[in-house]
């Protein structure tokens, strides 16, 4: 007598006997099943997969199994009990990114009584057409699940080869500072970050030194030049510079945090220890104002401020890049998923009118704080207004009262553009084509012009 099939079994064989790919994810964000089209569609990166939970974030490929599960993720308002449809975008192990797009169907009519949701992959294996532009600078359509997909194409097209992940964003500044990181990242000379509080420099020292690929990074020492005292961050540097304690093959790094706010004192004594250390230990140093035009005004050892500034990259402040707070806000938010149990899949145009409202002068690190706070209250999928911290809120209630100023600034930024272009144009032109003359006339370095040329479009 042939064996009866449980319910289950015999739902999953006729699961499995689907021409389309298809996976369940269960209420807690745990993969619990992929058909034999899912796994085939996967091929390595399927390995493991069951019993891994997901989040929804974004992924670079190579990262594993957490990953590839964060590729599959549902948008949390399908979690929520809302059916729909978004492309995913999976990093697999080998460096490969598959793409489809995928219907999610709720198990469940509400978050309270869900039971998961089942993910149905379209026929088609073929990665769905890209919005116009790419990764740097695409048309999505505004929402969360077009800010998401943008965040999916950098990270996974983008960020492995600039290796900064935070530095997103299509305006000028932005472009060249990414450049920039990868040119340091594939050497080993001095690099100076410079850019307002807030704006990621510490951040971006670490992601070159992890990045470098010149060599294996050893340990990334870091040393507060505004609290310490002259004679500890002397003797850091020093220990650092002989080579103390380091594993043979690793190559450190010697990271100057507000390096322009180094006591005087200690400067002669460090140009020396640096300019003659006999380890190849990397120098690398995060300052608001460039030690080069302090020495200009005795402010600074000019041969310490040499040493540092082999290559300089410049982080604008979120004022300068105002157009780039929404996917800054989206990664944030993303960020807050990866950590937690709870996860949201990003803001309402009225929370992201809100954040756009606000002057931000911590800029980044101020913004991350207001949306980890958001994240943190906010009860459905989405981060509303309400959501926001009341100083946010209170902000935007200010700068209506007073006539919104934000758009004031907007505009005489773009009027003030508009004269350097055309100052710029004048000297050059003037200069017949001369650009180490063209700064001369306009009382800038060379180097200097030609960023402010690239920033304002002026050069590619």
């Amino acid at each position: 007598m042939a064996r009866s099939r449980t319910p289950a079994t015999e739902l999953a064989r006729r699961l499995n006997a689907a021409a389309r790919p298809l996976y369940v994810v269960d209420a807690k964000y745990t993969v619990v099943f992929l058909n034999t089209a899912a796994r085939e569609w996967l091929g390595l990166a399927a390995d493991g997969l069951p019993g891994t939970r997901c989040t929804y974030t974004t992924a670079a490929p190579g990262e594993g199994a957490a990953a590839v599960a964060a590729g599959l993720c549902p948008p949390p308002d399908a979690m929520a009990g809302a059916a729909g449809e978004a492309n995913v975008a999976v990093p697999t192990p080998d460096g490969r990114v598959l793409r489809r797009r995928v219907r999610f169907i709720p198990l469940g009519a509400s978050s309270e009584d869900l039971l998961g949701v089942v993910a149905i992959a379209a026929p088609d294996p073929s990665n769905p057409a890209p919005a116009e532009g790419s990764a740097m600078a695409p048309a999505v359509e505004p929402g969360p699940l077009g800010l998401h997909e943008l965040l999916q194409r950098f990270r996974q097209e983008a960020a492995a080869r600039y290796g900064a992940d935070r530095l997103v964003g299509d305006s000028p500044a932005m472009r060249l500072a990414r450049r920039q990181v990868e040119l340091a990242a594939g050497c080993r000379e001095s690099v100076l970050i410079l850019g307002p509080p807030g704006s990621g420099r510490r951040h971006t020292a670490a992601a070159i030194h992890y990045r470098d690929t010149a060599d294996r990074p050893g340990p990334l020492v870091p040393v507060a030049c505004a609290t310490l005292p002259a004679e500890l961050i002397y003797s850091t540097a020093q220990a650092a510079a002989s080579g103390e304690g380091e594993p043979d093959g690793a190559h450190g790094t010697l990271l100057l945090n507000d390096a322009d706010l180094l006591p005087l004192e200690v400067h002669g004594a460090l140009a020396r220890t640096l300019g003659r250390r006999s380890f190849p230990l990397r120098l690398m140093a995060t300052a608001g104002q460039p030690p080069a035009e302090l020495a200009k005004r005795g402010k600074y050892e000019p041969e310490l401020a040499a040493l540092l500034s082999t290559i300089t990259i410049e982080l604008p402040g979120l004022s300068e890049r105002r157009r780039d707070l929404p996917l800054l806000a989206q990664l944030f938010v993303e960020e807050c998923n990866a950590g937690g149990e709870r996860q949201v899949g990003g803001l309402t145009p009225e929370a992201l009118d809100l954040l756009s409202s606000c002057r931000w002068p911590g800029n980044l690190e101020e913004l991350a704080a207001a949306v980890r706070e958001a994240h943190r209250r906010a009860p459905g999928p989405l981060i509303t207004a309400d959501d926001l911290p009341e100083a946010v809120r209170l902000a935007q209630q200010v700068a209506g009262a007073r006539g919104n100023p934000n758009d004031e600034t907007i505009l005489l930024d773009q009027f003030l553009a508009r004269i350097e272009r055309e100052l710029i144009r004048r000297a050059v032109a003037q200069a017949k084509g001369n650009k180490a003359q063209a700064a001369r006339l306009l009382g800038l370095t060379r180097p200097r012009l030609y960023r402010r040329m690239v920033q304002l479009g002026l050069e590619r």
